[in-house]
This record gives structure tokens, sequence and C-alpha cells, in this order.
């Protein structure tokens, strides 16, 4: 009974000890490998040690002094590494971050709300970046972060989710893209918390 109770319960110290060691070997090919990837496993590093209320065991300023210098200014949005291209992704979680550690102060809002308005493309989609990928993970990703900012009545609602809408496919799932098949992501977790979010904001 002891180690069923004892194989049940998290072991915090422990995932805060790897979550603390995944940034600690930057001469680690992986770790360059994977530069494309770090705005989004910060966010994701910070969010789980505050759901295991261990928020602190990262360094604050450490940790928004790098998220600052990602900062791509050309574009006035965030790369997921420092020298990288702005992308929609990295910059949501540049604002995640920014916003539970108290910093938002620190984003250029006018320029990113810039940079977000202008993916908005006009079958109502977004593209991730000035290179044109679209999907409906990026419209969630606008929206999540003009929320956070404050500025989501800057979003044409309509245009957005009409073509969400259209993306619906005959089972009642959503795709990436109207005509794709459907995807559990799009229909249970980005879709949902698009029209969620543009219908609270429109009551």
């Amino acid at each position: 009974m002891s180690n069923t109770t004892s194989s049940m319960t998290l072991n915090i110290p422990l995932h805060v000890k790897y979550i603390q060691s995944l940034g600690e070997n930057k001469d680690d090919l992986v770790y360059h490998m994977t530069s494309h990837l770090r705005m989004n496993a910060i966010y994701w590093g910070l969010n789980a040690l505050c759901v295991m209320k261990q928020k602190d065991a990262l360094d604050r300023e450490e940790m928004i002094d790098f998220v600052m210098s990602c900062w791509d200014d050309e574009a006035g949005a965030f790369g997921a590494h420092p020298a990288h291209d702005a992308h929609i992704l990295s910059t949501l979680s540049a604002i995640q971050v920014l916003t539970i550690q108290d910093a938002v102060d620190r984003v250029d809002v006018q320029r990113v709300v810039k940079f977000i308005l202008s993916l908005h493309q006009p079958s109502g989609v977004f593209a991730g970046d000035p290179f044109g990928e679209i999907d409906t993970r990026f419209s969630y990703i606008a929206v999540q972060a003009l929320a956070l900012l404050g500025q989501l009545d800057k979003l044409n609602v309509d245009k957005t989710v009409s073509y969400i809408l259209r993306c619906r496919n005959f089972d009642g799932g959503f795709g990436a893209v109207i005509g794709a098949e459907s995807h559990s992501a799009q229909g249970t977790f980005l879709i949902s918390s698009v029209l969620h979010r543009l219908i609270i904001h429109c009551i």
C-alpha cells in the first residue's frame, strides 16, 4: 500500500531539479539544436514551476533578461532565441513569461500589436510570421497575446471567427486550415479557446 501511495505522489523537488537543469549545459549540441524552441521551453518550464508553487526556482531577472534579448527590433516582436526572426509563437511565450513575472511593462505593446495584426490574412486566419505559414493555432496565439496585452479590441473579431468556423468539418472537428482533416488540438483546445475568448469579449 505504501508503494502505491508513493508512486502516486508527485516528486516536486525532482521535477524542479529537472527543469533547472535544462539550461545548464550550454556546450551541449542538443542545447543549440533546440534553440528554435527556447522561448517556448522557458514559458512551459516556468508554467510548470508555478503549478508546483515553485515559481522562484529559476532566477527572475535572468529570465527577463533572456526574454528581452530575443527582441527583434526590426519586426517589433520576439524571436525564439537571440538573433532569431520574430514569430507569433515565440512572441506569445515571451508575453506569457513577462506577464507571470510581472514585467509586462517591458513590452513595447504598440509595436507588438502592430506585428500581430500585420499577420492577419484577408481570409481571417493568422500567419505565424511574414513568410506566410497559416494555421488556426496562430489564430489562438494572436487572440491570447492580444488579450494578455489588453488589446483584444484591436482585433477584427468577425473576420477571425468566420475563418475558424469555415475550418469545421463534417465530423464536427476542426482542421488547421480550411479543408484540412480534423485534429483534436484544433477542436478541443485551440478553436474552443479562441471562440471562448472572443465570445466573452463581445458580451
